[in-house]
């Protein structure tokens, strides 16, 4: 059971490296095929090529479209937050029915009571007519 400290340390430095390695790997792959502007015969060539030659196909992908995949996953998020926002304003400000719902009905009315263009008396009455249905 002889198993020196040093020899411990690069066993965890190989794993550490083959796991940030086929991190990379998926990551490339997941990039070449989200990307929509590539044809297929890209994609099939970019994926044999780091297949075939793995390091070099890796390296190369990466010195040729590495600034890209920065962008398209900055661009893909910045959709995805949108479509996420709009359904939210989409569920929060509508009923089923299509009708303005009642967040959208209360703001109005909040903004009518912080302007002082109806009394305490009149929002409360109308508060409570919004939130009966």
């Amino acid at each position: 059971m002889d198993y020196p400290l040093l020899n411990a340390f690069l066993t965890i430095m190989w794993v550490f490296l083959w796991v940030m390695w086929f991190m990379l790997l998926f990551r490339i792959f997941g990039d070449i095929f989200r990307d929509d502007s590539m044809s297929g015969w890209g994609k099939a060539g970019w994926s044999v090529f780091c297949i075939v030659l793995p390091f070099l196909g890796c390296f190369v992908y990466l010195i040729a479209r590495g600034k890209g995949m920065g962008e398209r996953e900055v661009r893909k998020a910045r959709q995805s937050e949108q479509e996420f926002r709009a359904y939210v304003r989409d569920a929060a400000g509508t009923s089923q029915a299509g009708a303005p719902g009642h967040v959208d009905e209360l703001s109005k009315l909040a903004g009518l009571h912080d302007h002082g263009d109806i009394t305490d008396a009149e929002y409360e009455r109308a508060k409570e007519k919004v939130l009966a249905g």
